[in-house]
This record gives structure tokens, sequence and C-alpha cells, in this order.
């Protein structure tokens, strides 16, 4: 039974607060099984026999508003699929110190405009890429002092996406079962 990864948007941040062991019991009502949730930041792992992924999202998001009184973003990834997101940078060493990876996940490829519009913004602070369904923005020090913080990207992006630092997409993968 493949191991899903929703990627809940703005879960326990600005005012938006779900104990974990509500979130969970949430999933479990679905019914999915092996249900865990990982940090408190909206990252729940689960199985399921569907494999219609824009299926499944919705039916969590509508699922959610109505159990959580809250609309939810969920973007879902295969767990097996979170070690290549992890890995596939152009960035070369993006673990140097003071600086920061992160990874935008979209329900759908970004259109080659948008893709375009992304590319454009780079600075000598910021560096962006985008790939498939997915953003990935380096920056060279802390994200609060990028111009692009809170602003121009988070405009040109809209809110249907949720970004993940690299470091727990890569704990994410690491529960990947042996064998």
């Amino acid at each position: 039974m493949p191991r899903y990864v929703a990627l809940l948007r703005a879960v326990n941040v600005g005012g938006r607060t779900i104990k974990m062991d509500r979130l969970r019991a949430t999933f479990e009502a679905l019914p999915f099984k092996n249900v865990e949730t990982f940090i408190a930041s909206g990252n729940v792992l689960f199985d399921t026999t569907a494999r219609d992924i824009a299926a499944l999202e919705r039916k969590i998001e509508k699922h959610l508003e109505a159990k959580l009184g809250m609309q939810v973003g969920t973007y879902l990834r295969a767990l097996d699929d979170l070690p290549a997101i992890a890995a596939n940078h152009p960035f070369g060493d993006a673990k140097s110190r003071g600086h920061t990876l992160s990874v935008g996940f979209f329900r759908e490829p970004l259109s080659a405009e948008l893709s375009r519009r992304v590319k454009e913004m780079r600075t000598d602070y910021d560096d962006l890429h985008v790939y498939a369904r997915e953003v990935y923005w380096y920056c060279r020090g802390n994200m609060s002092d990028s111009v692009l913080w809170k602003g121009p990207l988070a405009k040109l992006l809209g809110a249907d996406n949720t970004f993940r630092n690299v470091t727990t997409i890569q704990r994410l993968a690491a529960k990947i079962p042996a064998g």
C-alpha cells in the first residue's frame, strides 16, 4: 500500500492551531492506515490504496474543513518521492552555514510564464529554481532578511502552495521503511 505525506498549508501559524492528536484522528477517520504526524507544522504521513492524487487532495481538504472548521491547503507527495525532491536543486552545497534552502509544493507544475517570472526574481541574496511541482528557494542568509520574504514572491505565487525547509523534507524522507 503506498505511503504518502500530506503537506498542509498554514497549520500552527498565524493563530491557526491544531493539536497533532486531533489532526491524526481526523486523518484516521478518512480512513487512512498508519497515520503519523511529523512535527507540529502540518505534515501527516499515511497509507492508502487511493492513487488519484488530485482527488485525494480535494477529499482531504473537504474533510479537514468539515472537521476543523477551516480551509487547509493540502499538497500530497508519495513518501518515496521525497529523497529526490530534497536532492533536486541546482545550488550545489546548500548547507552553507547561515543559508536557508526551502521547497515550495504545488499541486500542478508551474506554467512556463510563472516559471519565467519566478526565475526573474533572483537576486544576489536569493536564488530560485522551478522543477515540476516544486519551487526551490535558496537564501544566502536568513529568509526573514530577504527582500522576497512575505512580499514579492508570495504575491507572485499566491496562496495555493506550502513551503518546507529542506531539512524537514530530508527528515520525512528518512521515514521510508527499510527493505
